[in-house]
């Protein structure tokens, strides 16, 4: 297993406690939550017979499965007093709700935690760091990923949030392809990057 080294690592890292990084994912990888078991999360045979990096990140969550048919967002937003988790949240997947109904996508409901969801089906997942001057969020947007290749690699979440309902990964995750939208990637970065810079004033990390 690896140390996390994605493309968001920097604004992780920064001292700056605001801004923002959008990115697909160079190839596939299988990404730990902070207190999960590679063996109880993972199927391991399947992941290193297809040569597919495992990285551990330090957030909470389940893990996930990234790959080049995702959108990654992560947003470094800076500490206010006496604010919970879900106000972090609901701040970051509202600018992200927003833009995808400018795309033309419907029925986008808030599900669990942190999920989005279309209809009862998960169509992005979300988790958050605390450091000691601001919240690290980072969210997975499946946009035409097989969702085949989740149940491949990953096992089922020893946690789960109430909708899920013990559904299997293929029964729970879809992608906004296989609900019928064909979308704008470069537009839905657009649209999330402005609502960030205009209405948050964040700094974009390259």
């Amino acid at each position: 297993m690896l140390d996390y080294n994605l493309a968001d690592k920097e604004l992780l890292n920064s001292s700056d406690p605001n801004g923002f990084m959008l990115f697909i994912p160079d190839k596939p990888y299988v990404v730990l939550g902070r207190s999960n078991n590679i063996n109880s999360s993972v199927n391991t045979e399947k992941t290193e017979a297809d040569k597919i990096n495992i990285i551990q990140r330090p957030s909470g969550g389940e893990s996930v499965f990234l790959s080049p048919k995702m959108l990654i967002i992560s947003i470094k937003m800076a500490i206010i007093k006496g604010k919970k988790p879900d106000f972090y949240f609901k701040k970051a997947n509202g600018v992200i709700t927003d833009c995808l109904i400018q795309q033309g996508v419907k029925n986008i409901h808030s599900k669990g935690i942190s999920d989005l969801s279309i209809g009862s089906k998960k169509i992005l997942g979300s988790s958050i760091y605390r450091n000691s001057n601001s919240m690290f969020y980072h969210a997975v947007l499946n946009i035409n990923e097989d969702i085949n290749l989740i149940t491949k690699y990953l096992k089922h979440p020893k946690r789960e949030p109430d909708y899920r309902q013990g559904r299997v990964h293929s029964s729970f995750v879809t992608s906004l392809e296989k609900e019928g939208y064909i979308v704008d990637v470069t537009s839905i970065l657009q649209c999330i990057e402005n609502h960030l810079r205009t209405t948050f004033f964040y700094t974009f990390v390259p």
